[in-house]
């Protein structure tokens, strides 16, 4: 039995919850995310406990395909019902000389060294805000945050000599010794 998908998923007041066939649609104020569930999994929303209850077919718990659609659904819910209430962010570090970041318009410009800066465009439903070397991002959907995120870090990697590139704020780079003459 899946421990993460046998789990209710609370949802606070004042979040709405529609569920249409396999579509579920959460949502609060301007907010609004939805998703389409696999068919494997069964999602109802019990009004009178304000919670979201997924399950497999009973004949199904020994298989581990459903029950990883089971875990998967679950948590997936359980990120919109947060998104919609919380939000999410992450930070960015621009690391290096010279190099930045600045948004003009729809558009993330980066400054990292090569001969051209590097142009991206900010999906929609994403806020973007720069200030000095830190690139930060808001979303109420979490898989739009963390791919914008890692298509940003992508662009140059922290390497481990001088720490130089773009790094989450969070994160820390083992650094390595250079190299040194030795017997001389």
């Amino acid at each position: 039995m899946s421990r993460v998908g046998k789990k209710p998923v609370a949802v606070p007041a004042g979040v709405n919850v529609t569920i249409n066939n396999r579509a579920v649609t959460i949502e609060k104020g301007d907010k609004k995310l939805s998703f389409t569930h696999r068919p494997e999994v069964a999602v109802e929303w019990d009004s009178t406990k304000r919670e979201v209850v997924c399950t497999i077919p009973e004949n199904r718990m020994r298989d581990q395909a459903y029950k990883a659609y089971w875990g998967t659904t679950r948590s997936l819910i359980q990120n919109m019902v947060k998104g919609v209430t919380k939000g999410y962010e992450k930070k960015l570090e621009v690391v290096g000389v010279g190099w930045n970041a600045n948004l003009q318009g729809n558009k993330l410009v980066l400054n990292l060294g090569y001969s051209k800066p590097v142009e991206l465009p900010v999906p929609a439903g994403l806020k973007v805000g720069v200030e000095r070397q830190i690139i930060t991002l808001n979303s109420p959907d979490k898989q739009l945050v963390g791919q914008f995120a890692a298509t940003i870090r992508a662009k140059r990697k922290p390497e481990p000599y001088n720490g130089k590139g773009v790094k989450y704020t969070d994160e820390q780079i083992i650094r390595k010794e250079g190299k040194t003459v030795v017997g001389r």
